[in-house]
C-alpha cells in the first residue's frame, strides 16, 4: 500500500445542512449521486450520507453522535488566520470546542466541531512548511 490518502469521506445526517456549512467556510464542491466531493489539494473532501457510509464500509450505524476517534486538521500561515477561521466557522454553524492558543509546540490552535460532530482543529504551526497551494511539508524530525 503507498503512503498516501485519497479521498476522506464524512458520514452526515443532512447532507444540504452539510454541504452550505462548508460552502460557508469557502469550500466549493460538486453534487454526484447525492455525494458532495470536493478538491483538497492533492485528495478529494467528500460529504456523504452517515447510514451509506456505514453500510458501504460493511458496518452498523450504532452512534449518532459523540467522538469518532478522528479529527480533521486545517494548517493556516499566522496566528490571525487561525482567528479568523474559527471566527468564520463558529458563524456558519460550527461549535468552538477549544478556544485558540498557544500550543506545547510553539504554535496557536483552536478546534470546532461541525453540525455533524467532525472534529477540526485549526492550526498554525511554525515548524511545518505550507507550499502557495496549501500543501503540508514534515519537517526532519530526526534533525530538530
Amino acid at each position: 500500500m503507498e503512503q498516501r490518502i485519497s479521498l476522506v469521506t464524512l458520514g452526515v445526517t443532512d447532507l444540504a445542512r452539510a454541504r452550505s456549512f462548508y460552502e460557508s467556510l469557502g469550500w466549493e464542491g460538486q453534487t454526484v449521486q447525492d455525494t458532495v466531493f470536493h478538491q483538497a489539494g492533492g485528495l478529494a473532501f467528500v460529504l456523504w450520507a452517515r447510514e451509506k457510509l456505514a453500510r458501504d464500509c460493511g458496518l452498523e450505524d450504532t452512534r449518532q453522535s459523540g467522538f469518532g476517534g478522528i479529527a480533521l486538521a486545517h494548517n493556516v500561515r499566522s496566528p490571525r488566520e487561525v482567528d479568523e477561521l474559527l471566527a468564520t466557522a463558529e458563524s456558519a454553524g460550527a461549535t468552538l470546542t477549544r478556544p485558540a492558543a498557544t500550543t506545547f509546540y510553539g504554535g496557536y490552535a483552536g478546534a470546532f466541531v461541525d453540525p455533524d460532530g467532525h472534529a477540526w482543529e485549526i492550526a498554525h504551526n511554525p515548524g511545518f512548511t505550507l507550499a502557495a497551494d496549501g500543501s503540508l511539508t514534515l519537517p526532519d524530525f530526526d534533525s530538530l
